[in-house]
């Protein structure tokens, strides 16, 4: 059973590669962009920058990384693609949600991991694909 948690009482992050600006809604349906880029079921979040950091470093798509203050507009919740299978407890605070994150601001002068972290994880993301284990699940 999913914990909902207040999106009010927290600041948020959601790490891209897209271009939005304060305003613009980041939606489920829309393509992930992670994986084989199915259509998301949820939209993703964190409280912690650097969860934020993976995501921008990691999403695919053209164009430098991005991290967005992000306000839910609806319910949240823990995201079990990692807090049941590899942080139990939600360490990284993170989250996800079928209703829209309203993009309020973007942080700029965000520090990426180093190389050597950034080929350790997609080598990670490649072993898990040969395995046939999508990086989200819904």
């Amino acid at each position: 059973m999913a914990v909902m948690i207040d999106p009010g009482s927290q600041r948020y992050f959601h790490g891209t590669k897209a271009s939005l600006k304060p305003g613009d809604l980041i939606e489920a349906g829309r393509s992930s962009n992670y994986g084989t880029r199915k259509k998301a079921a949820y939209v993703y979040l964190t409280a912690t920058l650097d969860a934020a950091t993976w995501g921008a470093e990691l999403a695919v798509g053209e164009g430098p990384g991005r991290i967005y203050i992000v306000e839910p507009t609806g319910p949240i919740e823990d995201d079990p693609n990692l807090t049941d299978k590899k942080f139990p407890g939600n360490p990284t605070k993170s989250y996800r949600t079928r209703a829209p994150l309203r993009v309020t601001g973007e942080i700029t002068d965000w520090k990426g991991h180093t190389p050597e972290q950034l080929q350790a994880m997609r080598d990670h993301l490649e072993r898990l694909k040969a395995q046939g284990i999508e990086a989200i699940e819904d």
